[in-house]
């Protein structure tokens, strides 16, 4: 659901005559056709694109002469015993038509104007005693020709369709349309007038099949809600038609047009057939635990009956056809993969040119990357040319000699220098683009879990000493009591990695833990770093401890050593953070709500603006981001042990009821509970924006899905009566997570509470915590040296051959140590398209224009509109705290304000918007 556009006005006449069947018995039986009659169509009040008569029932009334109204101001039957009404079909065209598209534009006009292309047939909620199902008349589709509507909405078309319905049919409850022509089109909905009560929408923002790819109609509902024991008598075959249609048999390859969904493990990262170097092993199973993803059905490959055969770029992966980006959305991705080209296009050249990828050698070559762009010479544009053979590269490379520039971070905008600062260090752990990590330490020393016989002692090397010298007098245990010490500790996820990870060519990596002290003015500031590397036979002692240090020499190392804790933490965020607790685990609640919850269930319709593009992102970056050899690998310190990473992290560490953001809050120790706050939380650093701006979107949605809940589930045992969403819950734990059904901590679902509970947490997992972790990529990971993704060299010991290196240019360690060139730039543009608004994104708390009918319940329409006022004033409330200079985390010089947490955004890598959905 999104922002509301401001309406347009217009209107379309065409002249339509319908061939109306009626199929009170028989789906068949002929009647006489209808007259010919004109319709308009215009953008009503609410921003919506509605036929003239959608206004009401005046425009029927008064082209159709058979038709009279009693007192009331019903209609009544006409003299044939029956009661004209009319369907208007809105459907939405592509907004850019190559010639020969328009060419089939006008032949499908042509089709449906002679009622040739579409067939609909109406069913009231009322059973026919004489087919045990309900009611139904059906009619043809017809339109000459009809003309689009200008400006915003020139791409939708609407066509109509007129019915004689008996007098005793009831309310219309569903619509089974199907498609007679060759190819799909994408309905957006049917309206219903001529029934008392007004007009009877029928939302369906879905592709409509051809019948010669499905024989089957395509069932469409009202925008009524029911519960499964609510359902009206005539429509319950018709839900539960719809959803076994939607789950499918388990068997054969999905086609394009399929609207299945299923489940399947990450069993095509690989690419064995191509070469054994990109053999990657199956991800979700006892050995290595992970959600499931969508089924796709690929034949195995030859190499490994395990491994699923792979799709490569240009083709697109399946996923059910609803869940393709629309073409805006489309448009927007395609262009960042170009950008994303051209971006990677000078260092491949570089690379290819020189025959080896090449570090950055001084910090201004990082900032030509955004002051000048870069340079190609004549001879590069030739060799370029030879190299890249797309003609839209070919052009690009023959404009001149400037080339494309990256944007300047948010994070160095302000401030060139900021990232070196250790004050800034600390405040990213706080409102950076990874702020989820962060915990208090609540016990000293500092122990590992990892067993000691194989990564020897678990005690860390940060002593009580070592902390002490920097608490200013203060004891550790002192510090701890006033909850001023907290940690970072990537040691137990990474270690088990590290000897596998350093034995890739140009990776080197620790383990990292770091202290960091809140001072009393306010400020967080990093105390220790520990970097470790398994302990072997020649070096037992494998702990390494540093400090700040004020000598020119420590000064460096603690840099390396701050270098080096950012790339654990960058692997970390992107593997476990994002793709993990975000992108991998929604995707089962998106299959089990289509699979198990009608579309005329009141949980699918709240659900639905959150599950909008998901799978669809979800399978381009099986497709080529964490893929075997994708980016991600070649990107981050893990590499090819990447998904491994993120499969040891869900097996130890994820657990749905954690993923509830003040339980997250309150397991890092950064928060506890207090009844006397609006939240009903306290947190232990009041200047912690991502908490702070989280629990506020969290209070929202939480208020809003309770009173939702509350209104469909009022009366007693009415949630574990609900077999469609005891189903649901159950597929999510037992298939959707299969690897921990059996967990005791899975939440119950027996009331109200249990399932507002649940629902708040997907809702705030989609919206605001992918948001506070996606939409800062660029602003704080464009920039290499704050948040390298990798890192090539250890830090250098005195006894190491580079010792000396380092001591006569110690820059120069420092950069050889960053990713090269092409890796860095790779990950830049990546994060600059990740990071990137479509301008069809829908936000938190607003409505999509083409949308507005999605329910037809006043008190929830109430109830939207007030979760909308208030995301509106926590937007002010952000705004005012960016401006407060005590909160020294979200102001001060050169300091970018915290936003990713404002739920509005434009277009474009804008820092800050909620989407509804994870949508890129």
């Amino acid at each position: 659901m999104y922002a509301v556009k401001q309406p347009t006005t217009a209107s379309l006449r065409s002249n339509v005559a319908v061939d109306r069947r009626v199929t009170g018995s028989g789906r068949y039986t002929k009647v006489r056709k209808a007259i010919v009659l004109g319709s308009g169509s215009r953008v009503n009040g609410h921003g919506s694109v509605r036929a003239v008569i959608s206004g009401g029932d005046k425009a029927v009334e008064a082209s159709t002469p058979m038709q009279s109204k009693d007192v009331t101001g019903s209609l009544v039957p006409s003299s044939s015993g029956g009661i004209q009404v009319k369907a208007v079909v809105t459907i939405r065209k592509k907004m850019k038509e190559k010639i020969t598209e328009k060419i089939e534009d006008q032949w499908e006009f042509f089709v449906n104007g002679i009622g040739q292309g579409i067939m609909i047939q109406l069913i009231s909620d009322q059973v026919d005693p004489v087919t045990n199902s309900g009611k139904s008349v059906q009619s043809a589709v017809r339109g000459w020709l009809p003309r689009p509507l200008p400006s915003d909405y020139a791409h939708i078309v609407e066509y109509a369709a007129d019915f004689t319905v008996p007098s005793d049919f009831g309310s219309p409850g569903a619509i089974l349309i199907t498609n007679l022509q060759g190819k799909e089109f994408y309905l957006l909905e049917i309206v219903i007038h001529g029934f008392d009560g007004g007009p009877v929408f029928f939302p369906a923002n879905t592709w409509i099949h051809s019948r010669k790819d499905n024989p089957e109609s395509r069932i469409i509902f009202k925008n009524q809600a029911y519960l499964p024991s609510q359902t009206p008598a005539g429509l319950k075959d018709l839900r539960r038609e719809d959803l076994l249609s939607i789950r499918g048999n388990g068997k054969g390859r999905r086609k394009e047009h399929d609207r299945i969904y299923d489940y399947d493990v990450y069993n095509e990262l690989g690419n064995p057939d191509k070469d054994q170097e990109l053999a990657r092993p199956v991800i979700g199973g006892e050995e290595r635990p992970y959600p499931r993803r969508c089924r796709t059905g690929r034949p195995p490959t030859k190499s490994d009956p395990l491994s699923e055969s792979r799709i490569e770029k240009p083709h697109p992966v399946y996923v059910p056809r609803d869940e393709t980006f629309e073409e805006i959305k489309q448009n927007t991705f395609s262009a960042g993969r170009l950008k994303a080209l051209l971006h990677n296009l000078l260092p491949s050249l570089a690379v290819t040119l020189s025959s080896s990828d090449i570090p950055f050698k001084a910090f201004s070559d990082i900032d030509d990357l955004y002051n000048d762009g870069v340079l190609i010479k004549e001879e590069e544009q030739k060799e370029g040319k030879k190299l890249f053979l797309g003609s839209m590269v070919k052009e690009v490379l023959t404009v001149g000699e400037r080339w494309l520039k990256y944007e300047i971070p948010a994070v160095i905008k302000g401030d060139r220098f900021a990232w070196l600062r250790d004050n800034e260090f600390a405040r990213q752990t706080l409102a950076g683009v990874n702020p989820v990590n962060i915990e208090i330490l609540k016990e000293f020393p500092i122990i590992s879990k990892l067993d000691p016989a194989v990564y020897g002692p678990p005690e860390s090397a940060i002593t009580k000493e070592l902390i002490e010298q920097e608490l200013n007098g203060i004891s550790v245990e002192k510090a701890i009591e006033d909850k001023r010490l907290f940690i970072l500790d990537y040691h137990d996820i990474f270690m088990p990695f590290i000897e596998k990870m350093n034995s890739l060519p140009g990776r080197k990596a620790y383990a990292s833990r770091t202290v960091f002290f809140f001072t009393p003015t306010g400020i967080m500031r990093p105390i220790a770093i520990e970097l470790s590397l398994p302990p072997t036979s020649s070096s037992p002692h494998s702990k390494h401890v540093y400090t700040h240090g004020h000598h020119a020499t420590t000064h460096w190392i603690w840099k390396l050593a701050k270098a080096h804790v950012c790339s654990n933490d960058a692997g970390i965020h992107q593997l476990v953070n994002h793709w993990l607790r975000t992108h991998a685990c929604m995707e089962p609640y998106i299959i089990a709500t289509h699979r198990q919850l009608s579309s005329m269930h009141p949980i699918y319709k709240l659900l639905h603006p959150h599950m909008r593009y998901t799978l669809e992102i979800n399978a381009l970056a099986r497709q080529s981001l964490i893929n075997g050899g994708g980016i991600i690998e070649a990107s981050f310190s893990p590499g090819k042990y990447a998904m491994e990473v993120s499969s040891a992290a869900y097996k130890n560490m994820w657990r749905f009821d954690m993923e509830a953001l003040p339980a997250d809050l309150i397991r890092r120790g950064m928060a506890v509970e207090d009844p006397s706050t609006p939240s009903g939380m306290r947190l232990v650093i009041e200047d912690y924006p991502y908490a702070a701006d989280g629990l506020l979107i969290w209070s929202a949605i939480k208020e809003w899905v309770e009173s939702y809940v509350e209104h469909y589930y009022s009366e007693p045992n009415s949630v574990t009566s609900d077999v469609e969403l005891q189903d649901w819950w159950s597929e999510i734990k037992n298939k959707g997570h299969y690897d921990k059904r059996n967990e005791p901590w899975w939440p119950k679902l027996k009331t109200k509470e249990d399932l507002s509970s649940i629902l708040t947490t997907m809702i705030w997992v989609a919206s605001g915590q992918h948001a506070a972790i996606n939409f800062g990529q660029y602003p704080f990971g464009g920039y290499v040296p704050n948040r390298p993704t990798l890192m090539r060299k250890l830090i250098p010991q005195e006894d190491d051959p580079d010792y000396e290196n380092f001591i006569s240019n110690p820059q120069r360690t420092f950069l050889s140590s960053l990713a090269t060139k092409l890796q860095a730039t790779k990950v830049m543009a990546v994060q600059d398209t990740l990071s990137t608004h479509s301008p069809d994104e829908e936000y938190l708390g607003q409505v999509n224009p083409l949308h507005s009918h999605w329910i037809s319940d006043q008190e929830i329409l109430k109830s939207f509109n007030r979760f909308s006022d208030r995301l509106k004033e926590i937007e002010k409330i952000i705004e005012k705290k960016n401006r407060d200079s005590h909160l020294k985390n979200r102001s001060g010089a050169g300091i970018p304000p915290y936003e990713l947490l404002l739920p509005s955004s434009g277009p474009g890598v804008t820092g800050r918007g909620i989407p509804n959905s994870i949508s890129i």
